[in-house]
């Protein structure tokens, strides 16, 4: 019943919001957009300072995308946190047409994948890439249409137009024309070219040769272009080229030597991300994805899968692994079972707490859980290390030794467990900076403590005179089987 999650979302000061324009918009439209989206950012009262920036380069993978990185003002200066401040920029960026804004909370811990427009990535590959394609529209479609998904987009840059130039050979060679003069020529007109640079007395200039913005942004402006010759005369470029419209994709994109197309998304807060992840594989089963394309999770969703399997089997070990231990401690295989008595009132303590403030199972708060495994059955080993002293050496009996470790042991158990109480109390009330991610730990062992500790001093007891009585009664079977020479005769 408790939503499980990987990471819990953390206050980092920062937010990181991706911008995505049409394929075929210009830089200059995209820089006119961008600043539309800066705009509002600036009015947010608890964003301290931003910065904007848009174009191919670093984490920016095609011309048509942007980023803006905003720092946020201290804790102690802002009313939200950094989810409740997307939540409030969204519907306004949202407003701005022609250019889409994909925010996110940075993780404390970014583990694998792509750096992509939203927090968790899905995976498509297939080597038929009419069938990807397709697919991607689809899923794209779908996993918007779901509950708790937010920003879905894609990295599938396919339908960019362009104007491709078709240039005649025999016309070139007969112009005493070459590709490179060509290619020179379309250099300088659209690409921004630096020729030379202007060194003043404290600064320095770029030069930039290009034609005037008017013709940049039409087509029609290449039939006006001139190549120059080898015998200096000047060759209107429509003469030895013809022009014609097409898409292509702005990238193609590989993963394991597949092509692959990575959709991305966020969550509404309240939504976790083992409830995202089966939803995903819901809608898989539900479109009957074919056997030739290959889905996966990547990332921090990939990681929050792989670890969901293998938990389970470590919090078994860790059980095992003690009573292996206390075995050995008390040359008994019934007695540890006594002391580990306590685990499973504690584990429903952790698990009730967390659903009671509304926190998912994350990581943090799955080491809680094997916490308490060290922490709740130190009270029970106080009490029945005790009770077979006093029955080893006092000659007492069960019943009557059990009661005395009650007795004596009680203010000790009180001591150890409300020290670890009040130790644990602050991460559990969030105090401190990146208190949030801590704080499912703290809850998880606060929780399991106070519900243990109060069944543990009535259960504990109450198994050890059963087991006691289990044993004694398995002891009494075996020896007329040893005196008739049945087991063990030959010793």
């Amino acid at each position: 019943m408790v939503p499980k999650d990987f990471l819990p979302s953390g206050d980092s000061g920062q937010i990181i919001a991706f911008t995505e324009g049409a394929q075929d918009i210009s830089f200059a439209s995209m820089v006119k957009h961008q600043r539309a989206l800066a705009e509002i950012v600036a009015q947010e009262p608890d964003i301290r300072s931003f910065m904007s920036a848009v174009g191919a380069g670093g984490i920016r993978p095609t011309a048509n995308t942007g980023t803006i990185f905003m720092i946020l003002k201290p804790r102690s200066e802002r009313r939200s946190s950094p989810d409740e401040i997307i939540q409030r920029l969204r519907p306004k960026l949202a407003e701005v047409p022609g250019i889409k804004a994909y925010m996110q909370n940075p993780p404390v811990i970014r583990i694998g994948g792509q750096l992509t427009a939203a927090q968790y990535q899905y995976t498509l590959q297939d080597t038929d890439l009419g069938e990807l394609y397709q697919w991607t529209a689809t899923l794209t479609e779908r996993l918007r249409q779901l509950p708790g998904f937010v920003d879905v987009t894609n990295n599938l840059n396919h339908l960019s137009p362009v104007l491709a130039l078709d240039i005649d050979r025999d016309k070139l060679a007969t112009l005493g024309l070459s590709y490179g003069q060509v290619e020179d020529a379309l250099q300088s007109a659209f690409s921004a070219r630096q020729v030379s640079t202007i060194y003043g007395a404290t600064n320095q200039y770029q030069v930039i040769l290009e034609v005037d913005p008017e013709y940049q942004a039409n087509p029609e402006a290449l039939s006006r272009l001139y190549v120059r010759s080898s015998n200096g005369k000047l060759i209107p470029l429509d003469t030895i080229a013809r022009f014609s419209r097409k898409t292509q994709a702005l990238t193609v994109n590989h993963q394991g030597q597949l092509p692959s197309v990575t959709l991305s998304f966020n969550l509404l807060p309240g939504v976790s991300l083992g409830e995202a992840v089966d939803r995903i594989k819901g809608l898989e089963q539900q479109l009957r994805i074919p056997v030739s394309l290959n889905t996966s999770l990547q990332g921090t969703a990939q990681a929050f899968q792989s670890s969901q399997q293998g938990l389970g089997v470590l919090l078994l070990v860790a059980i095992l692994v003690v009573y292996l231990v206390l075995g050995i401690l008390y040359e008994s295989f019934i007695h540890p079972l006594t002391i580990l008595s306590g685990l499973p009132s504690a584990g429903l303590g952790a698990l009730l707490t967390l659903l009671l403030f509304g926190i998912d199972l994350s990581l943090y708060a799955f080491v809680g859980v094997i916490m308490l495994i060290g922490i709740v059955k130190k009270n029970a080993i106080m009490m029945i290390d005790f009770a077979l002293a006093q029955q080893r050496q006092a000659g007492m009996a069960a019943r009557d030794a059990i009661f005395e470790a009650c007795l004596i042991r009680f203010r000790p158990i009180m001591m150890t467990t409300m020290a670890a109480l009040v130790g644990t109390l602050p991460i559990a009330l969030g105090l401190g900076a990146g208190a949030e991610v801590r704080r499912p730990l703290g809850l998880a062992v606060v929780g399991g403590l106070l519900l243990s500790q109060f069944l543990t001093l009535y259960l504990t007891p109450v198994i050890y005179l059963y087991l006691d009585r289990f044993s004694r009664e398995d002891a009494r079977e075996m020896i007329p089987a040893l005196e008739n020479g049945k087991p063990g005769s030959g010793t």
